[in-house]
C-alpha cells in the first residue's frame, strides 16, 4: 500500500479535492482501512489533518501519536467519536473524540455525522472523511464541497465513456490541424479556421482533464487508462499555446498569451461552440464578417515542427521575419543573417519547412 500526502491548507479548491482524492484512491493505506471499515458495517469520521484550529473543536477521547495503518484505522473506528490524522496519513493523531464546530457554519446535510463533517471540514480547512454505517458509502468533505466515492467499476464506466468521446474529438482535431498547416502553407487562412483549430483544442483539453480526474479517482487501478490518456493527448497543449501564439492579435502582446489561455478556460461549456467568441478571446474583431478576414501566422507552430530546432532559434527566426510566408519564401543567405543560424543549420530550417509544406499540401489534396 502507498501513502499520499493529502493537503496543504492553503491550496485552491480543485487542488485540494484532487489531493484529497489521491489520498483515498484504490491502492492506499488509507482507501484499505476505509473499505475494512464498510465491510465492518461500523461508520467513522476522519479529520485528515492538525493544526491549533482543529485541535479547537476537539473535546475528550485520548492521545495517540502512532503510525498510521489500515487495521487500527478499523479498530478505532469501532469506538464512538472522531479520528484525527496528520495531512500526510503517516500518524494517527486522536481517537474517540468529539468534535464541536461552530453551530453558526452553515449545511446542508441532515445526519449528525455529516453535519459535524460539513462545518469541520469548512472550519478547519481540512478534508474530513464520514463513513456513512447505514448508507455504506464514503464522503468526503473538502473546500465547502461533498464527495462521494464510487467504486472502481462506476468510476471505469464512466472513464472509458469519457475515453471514446476523447479519441472521436482528437480525431477532429487532427484535421482540422492538418487543414490549418495547408492553408498556412498557401497563405489562406482565415479566423474562423483559427477559430475551429483552438475550439477542439480547448473542448480536447476539458475532456482530457476529466479522464485525468477518473485517473487519479481510480489510483492504482487507473494505470491503464493512464497509458491511454498519455497516448490520446501527447502534443496537445503545447499545440494550443503555439497556435495562440500565432495568431494573438498584436495589440494585445505576448504578455497576454496567459490571459488568453485563462479566458478560453472560463468560457462555460455551452457556449465554445461559438467561434465569435472564441476570436474574441484571441483578440480578433467581433463583426459580422470577422470570421472570414484573413490572418497570417508568425510561424511558431511550424516551426517546432522542424527537427532539431531550438526553441531560442525558433524564436529569432520569427522575430526577424515576423510571419510565415516570408520565412517560406527566404533564401540560405536570408535565414543566415539570424543570430545562431549558420549554413548548417539554415539548410535544416529550408529544408525542414519545405517537407512541411509538401506533405501539409498532398494531405489536404489527396
Amino acid at each position: 500500500m502507498v501513502r499520499i500526502p493529502v493537503v496543504a491548507v492553503d491550496r485552491t479548491p480543485e487542488e485540494l479535492l484532487r489531493s484529497t482524492l489521491a489520498a483515498v484512491a484504490p491502492g492506499t493505506t488509507l482507501r484499505d482501512g476505509l473499505e475494512r471499515i464498510l465491510r465492518g458495517r461500523t461508520g467513522a469520521l476522519i479529520v485528515l489533518g492538525y493544526n491549533e484550529l482543529v485541535e479547537e473543536v476537539c473535546t475528550g477521547g485520548f492521545v495517540l501519536d502512532v503510525e498510521f495503518s489500515a487495521t487500527r484505522l478499523r479498530e478505532l473506528a469501532k469506538m464512538d467519536g472522531a479520528i484525527v490524522c496528520d495531512g500526510d496519513v503517516s500518524k494517527i493523531l486522536r481517537a474517540a473524540v468529539q468534535l464541536v464546530p461552530d453551530s453558526q457554519i452553515e449545511t446542508s446535510e441532515s445526519g449528525t455525522r455529516h453535519r459535524t463533517a460539513e462545518r469541520v471540514a469548512k472550519q478547519t480547512g481540512f478534508p474530513v472523511v464520514s463513513v456513512s454505517q447505514s448508507m455504506r458509502i464514503v464522503a468526503l468533505y473538502v473546500a465547502g464541497m461533498r464527495y462521494v466515492l464510487e467504486g472502481s467499476d462506476a468510476i471505469l464506466g464512466k472513464a472509458n465513456q469519457a475515453l471514446a468521446t476523447l479519441e472521436r474529438y482528437k480525431a477532429r482535431l487532427d484535421e482540422v490541424t492538418s487543414t490549418l498547416s495547408a492553408l498556412e502553407i498557401e497563405d489562406l487562412v482565415t479566423v474562423r479556421d483559427v477559430s475551429i483549430v483552438i475550439q477542439r483544442l480547448e473542448m480536447v483539453r476539458r475532456i482530457s482533464e476529466e479522464i485525468a480526474f477518473y485517473v487519479i479517482e481510480l489510483g492504482t487501478d487507473g494505470r491503464l487508462l493512464s497509458l491511454q490518456l498519455d497516448e490520446l493527448i501527447g502534443g496537445v497543449s503545447p499545440d494550443r499555446d503555439l497556435v495562440i501564439r500565432d495568431y494573438i492579435e498584436a495589440t494585445r502582446g505576448e504578455a497576454s498569451m496567459e490571459e488568453v489561455v485563462t479566458a478560453l478556460a472560463d468560457i462555460p461549456s455551452g457556449d465554445l461552440v461559438d467561434l465569435g467568441l472564441v476570436a474574441r478571446v484571441l483578440g480578433f474583431s467581433a463583426g459580422a464578417d470577422a470570421l472570414d478576414a484573413a490572418v497570417s501566422p508568425k510561424g511558431y507552430r511550424l516551426l517546432t515542427k522542424v527537427p532539431r530546432l531550438p526553441g531560442a532559434i525558433v524564436e529569432r527566426l520569427v522575430d526577424h521575419f515576423g510571419d510565415l510566408q516570408k520565412l517560406l519564401a527566404a533564401n540560405l543567405d536570408d535565414l543566415m543573417l539570424v543570430e545562431g543560424v549558420g549554413e548548417q543549420r539554415a539548410r535544416t530550417v529550408r529544408e525542414g519547412l519545405s517537407r512541411l509544406a509538401e506533405s501539409s499540401i498532398l494531405e489536404r489534396y489527396i
